[in-house]
């Protein structure tokens, strides 16, 4: 039993040494005539691919298929690499555009400055609002310019549109300007075209009342409302807003000033004319030669 089986296994062994060495001599055949450079091993050639490349159409077609999924896994991945890197462009250029935007509202804001009419003899400093306070209970903002830049409490300050509150309390590099709805702000202010005069009252509010308003059949919805200058603590004619009428019947002021996106403050130098102590008086010093006359 032992015999027969190691007779098999040579067997087996002469077989495949056999089909080895036969295959290796085919395709050392093939390689003789795919590499003579001669015209019948050249007919050769094509008849035995029009033979044989036909009948391995279907031999084939797995291979191209599967080297087409490749192609457009690859191309696949370009455009998902391509479409990353487009995102990361137009989140930059969404970054350029929102900086643009804002250069474009600061600038705006700074023109907005210029554009507004004051009294040729009034001068003024600009500055940035750095924070406000937050608190329905106290409207006011902190601005970068202080003691050091000239600035003194009470000067009023505006946006470019109009009147925005005044100076209370001045730091070193830094001011707090309260706003006109602070409920503790009073600012005497005289309507447009009537004249009546009256007090506009700050109640923590975007549209403050208008209190101690005489005259008050005279005024109509629209009439512009300024400062007065009464009291010496604002300059005349300082825009502050416009009239409305609630459905109470009670009169407010739309303000002209925009709260909502205050960054640059412009702070009016205003001096308070000298009060005159005695009746009769000169207001200021007298020149060389001249008589200050009393009664």
């Amino acid at each position: 039993m032992a015999v027969q089986n190691d007779s098999e296994v040579h067997f087996r062994r002469v077989v495949r040494r056999v089909l080895v060495s036969v295959l290796l001599v085919f395709l050392f055949a093939m390689f003789l005539i795919w590499r003579i450079d001669n015209p019948r091993a050249e007919r050769f050639r094509m008849a035995v691919i029009d033979k044989v490349v036909p009948n391995l159409e279907w031999v084939l077609a797995p291979v191209a298929h599967v080297s087409n999924m490749i192609a457009d896994a690859q191309s696949y991945s370009r455009i998902y690499q391509q479409n990353q890197e487009l995102r990361r462009e137009l989140q930059r250029m969404k970054q350029f555009q929102e900086a643009a935007r804002q250069l474009e509202q600061k600038n705006a804001k700074l023109l907005d400055l210029n554009n507004v009419q004051l009294n040729p003899k009034l001068t003024y400093t600009t500055g940035v609002v750095m924070t406000d306070s937050g608190s329905p209970f106290r409207q006011s903002a902190l601005i970068n310019i202080g003691r050091h830049d000239g600035v003194v409490d009470g000067w009023a300050a505006m946006d470019g549109l109009g009147l925005v509150g005044r100076i209370s309390g001045v730091g070193k590099d830094s001011s707090r300007v309260l706003f006109v709805t602070d409920s503790s702000s009073r600012i005497p202010v005289e309507v447009t075209p009537s004249g009546r005069k009256a007090i506009l009252a700050g109640d923590n509010t975007a549209f403050p009342p208008l209190e101690f308003l005489d005259g008050v059949d005279q005024v109509r919805a629209g009439d512009r409302v300024f400062t007065t200058g009464d009291g010496g603590v604002f300059p005349t004619d300082l825009l502050v807003g416009a009239v409305v009428i609630t459905n109470d019947g009670r009169l407010r002021v739309k303000l002209a000033a925009d709260y909502r996106r205050l960054e640059f403050l412009r702070i009016i130098r205003h001096l308070p004319a000298a009060p005159i102590s005695e009746p009769g008086r000169l207001v200021g010093p007298t020149l060389p030669g001249q008589v200050q006359v009393s009664e």
